[in-house]
């Protein structure tokens, strides 16, 4: 399944849009407190583990949301958006949402 940021398809012609479909991991605290107490991996500023799993969530994210427009019966997702937001009562999680329009395309 194709899926773009852009709103439409190069050289490619949209017959149908479907409607929006969308995906969300969410990272627990828990994870997030082991990652700065594992501060040891932190280089220069970054740390590789909370990358990896921002990426891992992104993922899962994306997955979800091909899955669904896959379900709806489109060959592709255009118009993508990420979005990092922090939920509970002090920031304790962060979710991951990725947002997009369900198209078939020819």
């Amino acid at each position: 399944m194709l899926v773009t940021t852009t709103s439409n398809i190069e050289n490619k012609k949209i017959v149908k849009y479907i409607g929006l479909v969308n995906g969300e991991a969410i990272i627990g605290a828990n994870i997030i407190r082991d990652f700065f107490s594992g501060i040891r991996d932190v280089v220069g500023g970054r740390s590789g583990a909370y990358e990896q799993a921002l990426r891992e969530a992104k993922s899962i994210a994306i997955r979800e949301m091909m899955d669904q427009a896959q379900r709806l019966g489109a060959n592709g997702v255009i118009g993508v958006d990420i979005d990092l937001e922090t939920i509970g009562g002090s920031g304790s999680m962060l979710m991951v949402s990725a947002n997009g329009t369900a198209v078939c395309y020819e």
